[in-house]
């Protein structure tokens, strides 16, 4: 329990899912939660605090910089800190797959609004804190779709395509600061909201798995020690990385 004691840890699109997932992961190793999110996320509260976890919910727009601003406030108001940042909140699972031609631009804007904007936005408000304590780290989730070009999800690939160019860029700015930004990329993974989406499963999952080296399904539960050594001290000579993980799909 030691790897993330008395860290405070925020991660966005929490409430359900894979977020879920890295916010008990991360208690269980000492972490304190944040859980931002603009659903609500207080039964992924109560389980942390179950177990003997701290945790809270702040409902978080996070394309809105008056709510992410606010939800950093009131993070340091309670805990004092903020040591890491994960942006994790994304529109992907709820998209219909269809050519670029018949995305309306308003369907392309609110992914932007939430996948591209959502971090930036997140950063801003959160980086402040960071500076202070000279300590920081900060996890963009991205995804394996850019090195392959997926199609039939232009707007979703183009958003986690812009996500690496933000983390190295904000590495640049942060290094001196002490902060560490990188990034995270999955593969397909077997997710709520995946397994709710049958044309996502029934139509990408298996040239998914063909084209992995390992040749099965990808669990959220595959992203926690990853995550973990990206949110930790294990990572602190790394910035502006990826790191990839989707069982040999994708190799860079």
């Amino acid at each position: 329990m030691s790897r993330m004691k008395d860290k405070v840890v925020i991660i966005t699109g929490a409430a359900q899912g894979i977020g879920a997932t890295y916010a008990k992961a991360l208690a269980e190793e000492g972490a304190d939660i944040v859980i931002a999110d603009i659903l609500d996320g207080t039964s992924v509260v109560r389980e942390i605090e179950a177990k003997g976890g701290k945790a809270i919910a702040i409902k978080t727009d996070v394309a809105d910089e008056t709510s992410a601003a606010a939800m950093a406030t009131a993070v340091t108001q309670r805990f004092g800190r903020i040591d890491v940042l994960i942006n994790n909140a994304a529109i992907y699972a709820s998209l219909n797959l269809k050519p670029f031609e018949e995305i309306d631009v308003a369907e392309w804007d609110k992914v932007m609004a939430v996948n591209v904007r959502g971090p930036f936005v997140c950063a801003k408000a959160v980086v402040p804190y960071m500076k202070r304590n000279g300590y920081g780290r900060i996890v963009n989730i991205s995804s394996g779709t850019p090195f392959k070009g997926t199609p039939n999800l232009l707007h979703y690939v183009t958003s986690k395509g812009a996500i690496l160019t933000l983390t190295r860029a904000l590495a640049r700015e942060l290094g001196d600061h002490g902060i560490c930004v990188n990034t995270l990329a999955p593969g397909l993974v077997l997710s709520e909201g995946v397994i709710e989406n049958a044309e996502l499963r029934d139509r990408l999952t298996a040239p998914v798995i063909a084209s992995r080296a390992i040749k099965r399904d990808q669990l959220p539960e595959d992203l926690i020690t990853p995550l973990l050594f990206l949110a930790s001290d294990d990572s602190a000579f790394m910035t502006g990385e990826t790191l990839v993980v989707d069982g040999g799909s994708v190799m860079h």
